[in-house]
C-alpha cells in the first residue's frame, strides 16, 4: 500500500476531491489523505455534492492542516502532490520517509463566482481533471519504475489537460 497526500492551501475543494477519488479508485493499493497549509475548517459543499453525484465517498472529510502529517506517528507518505499553485509555492514541512513529490495544479473551483450552476460546473471540471490524473497515476507500474523515471512520469501527469500555468511550467 502506498500512502498519498494531496495538498492545497485551504483543504476545502481540490485536495478533498483528489483524496476521495484515490480512496475509491486506488482501493487496495493506495491510502489517500488530504490537507492544507492554511485549512479553512470546512469542506466546500459543492465538492461533496459533485463527489456524491459521481458515486464517490463523502464521509469523514474535514479541512485539516498538513502539520498533522509531519509529526511522529503520522503515516509515512510515499507521494505528496500539490493541487494548487499557492501550496506549491510554500515551504512544506519535512515529510518523514522522503516521499516523491509533484505539482498537479488545476484552477480553484471554489474561486468561481456566479450562479450555483456555474460553481457546480467548475467543480465538475476540477473533478474530471483530477480523476484523469489519478487514473494515469494508478495505472503506473510502480514496482518496475526507477525513482528518476517515476518522478518524470509524475511531472508529466501534472502537465495534463487542465494544468495551471505554474503546473505546466514545472519540471
Amino acid at each position: 500500500m502506498y500512502n498519498v497526500l494531496f495538498l492545497c492551501t485551504g483543504n476545502t475543494a481540490r485536495s478533498v476531491l483528489a483524496e476521495s477519488i484515490l480512496r475509491q479508485d486506488g482501493a487496495g493499493r493506495f491510502n489517500a489523505f488530504s490537507a492544507g497549509s492554511h485549512p479553512k475548517g470546512t469542506v466546500n459543499p459543492f465538492a461533496l455534492e459533485v463527489l456524491e453525484a459521481h458515486g464517490y465517498p463523502i464521509d469523514g472529510f474535514r479541512s485539516k492542516s498538513w502539520d498533522e502529517f509531519a509529526v511522529p506517528g503520522a503515516p509515512n507518505m510515499d507521494f505528496v502532490f500539490t493541487v494548487c499553485d499557492s501550496a506549491a509555492g510554500e515551504a512544506c514541512p519535512i515529510w518523514p520517509g522522503q516521499p516523491m513529490t509533484a505539482h498537479w495544479g488545476i484552477e480553484d473551483p471554489a474561486a468561481v463566482e456566479g450562479t450555483d450552476i456555474e460553481k457546480e460546473r467548475a467543480f465538475n471540471t476540477a473533478f474530471r481533471y483530477l480523476k484523469n490524473r489519478i487514473s494515469v497515476f494508478t495505472s503506473l507500474p510502480m514496482r518496475s519504475l526507477d525513482r528518476l523515471t517515476l518522478n518524470a512520469k509524475l511531472g508529466e501527469i501534472g502537465r495534463m489537460e487542465g494544468a495551471t500555468a505554474t503546473a505546466s511550467e514545472a519540471t
